[in-house]
């Protein structure tokens, strides 16, 4: 009996020891990790500014509340970052635009760009933004290239510098291309380059407008919009331009998607209930759940992990 005791006693107290080294202050507490994020342009104050929301819809938040336009938000590989265009110092028509970057919480407002420049895209390793400038010479010529930069605005490169109408560019997600909307033959089309600038090929060659494209996180296949059935769609191709599938349908027009960060979803604005409001979908499509609702126009959405 006493044997059965002092046993009871022995696993008592190694329970104890249990808990406390548990509660040891050597302890490392796991990391708490945001929820995913959905940066977004919406006019609902008046103009057009930066927000920010949960993937569910909730938390909507003003980040910039600025009287100027703010559009075209992109945020940095460890999101602690946003880079957007403004017209806030615009003085000279048609060129009136440059890129700002914050922080996440919309505090440090800073510009990093000359003037005439926009529609900024992060590089993977987070070193260089890539972005449309010379955003007009003229209300006539509408030239555009694109260019990239460091992200303090140092050592700026012109990569297409072939006058024409290049724009929107975006990084393949091991920073090797960028993919841009190029204007060679008056159709918008596809187009993809190192991101050195050299080996540029147009993905895409059809009368449709297609454009906003975007790669898919594993960099296998390219997200864009394209008018080709009528109204702006989202079509999928593979990276090298092949298989061109459309996967939203409908009268409504659609604006640019952008991928959740495990390539299963994807996010995009549509005009379907008369003004552009955010919505999400399974990647072929289906399952599309609105996420913002009311009279303002909200679009340019970017899932933000």
């Amino acid at each position: 009996m006493n044997s059965l005791k002092n046993l009871k006693s022995v696993l008592l107290w190694l329970a104890i020891l249990l808990i406390l080294s548990s509660c040891s202050p050597n302890t490392p507490t796991p990391e708490v990790k945001d929820p995913d994020r959905i940066i977004f342009v919406s006019d609902r104050d008046g103009n057009d500014e930066i927000y920010i929301m949960n993937v569910d819809g909730t938390e909507q938040r003003n980040l910039t509340n600025h009287p100027a336009n703010d559009w075209f938000p992109t945020h940095s590989p460890d999101s602690k970052q946003i880079a957007f265009t403004s017209d806030r110092e615009g003085e000279v028509p048609y060129n009136d635009r440059a890129i700002y970057v914050m922080n996440i919480d919309g505090s440090n407002q800073i510009r990093i760009s000359e003037m005439g420049a926009g529609f900024p895209s992060w590089s993977p390793d987070g070193q260089k933004i890539a972005f449309t400038c010379k955003i007009y010479d003229s209300p006539a010529t509408r030239v555009r290239d694109i260019c990239v930069m460091n992200i303090d605005g140092t050592e700026k490169t012109i990569l297409t510098n072939d006058r024409k109408f290049n724009g929107y560019p975006n990084w393949s997600p091991d920073g090797s291309k960028i993919i841009y909307g190029c204007y060679p033959d008056g159709n918008d089309d596809v187009c993809s380059m190192n991101a050195d600038g050299s080996e540029q090929t147009r993905l895409i060659e059809d009368p449709a407008k297609d454009g906003c494209a975007e790669w898919s996180p594993d960099g296998s296949r390219i997200l864009l919009a394209s008018d080709r059935s009528g109204t702006l769609q989202l079509y999928l191709m593979n990276s090298d331009g092949s298989n061109l599938t459309q996967i939203t349908e409908g009268t409504a027009n659609l604006a640019c998607g952008s991928w959740s960060p495990d390539g299963s979803q994807i996010i995009f604005s549509s005009d379907r209930d008369g003004n552009f409001e955010i919505y999400i979908m399974n990647v072929d499509g289906s399952g599309q759940v609105q996420l913002t609702n009311g009279t303002a126009n909200n679009s340019s959405p970017v899932w933000m992990p």
